[in-house]
């Protein structure tokens, strides 16, 4: 199957969440394939928990995990077209996500995102949990 080169049009009637990092609305043209990622957390190869009590450490973790099922995948961040996270700690989450954007600014994409504030994620050391969809 050849690939399509996939063209993303940013949508965006006001300009607010472009400084925290995301487009209101893709336009996606040219896609292929389309990837539906699981929530990733913060856990080790085994499913075992990592970085407890630490929101930066989880995050950095996540998105490793993320970036793993991607090239698994044969895709990467670039070309991830939406995002739900979800965190059990909105302010320290708030404080960490820098790190998305030290990922995806460098790529010049900013893709839809949700975040979400819930009480708990599937293990109770667990504060984050990032889902994502990719097409290439």
């Amino acid at each position: 199957m050849s690939k399509q080169t996939l063209h993303r049009t940013p949508v965006n009637p006001w300009a607010w969440s472009q400084k925290v990092g995301y487009n209101q609305g893709e336009i996606l043209e040219g896609g292929s394939r389309q990837l539906i990622c699981a929530g990733q957390t913060s856990v080790d190869d085994e499913g075992n928990p990592q970085h407890t009590d630490d929101m930066r450490g989880q995050v950095q973790l996540a998105l490793e995990n993320l970036e793993a099922v991607l090239v698994a995948a044969d895709m990467s961040l670039a070309n991830v077209v939406k995002l739900n996270i979800y965190v059990t700690d909105m302010d320290e989450a708030m404080k960490n996500f820098d790190l998305l954007g030290m990922r995806f600014g460098p790529l010049g994409i900013a893709p839809p995102m949700t975040l979400v504030g819930v009480t708990r994620l599937a293990l109770p050391s667990l504060m984050i949990e990032i889902e994502a969809t990719a097409t290439d």
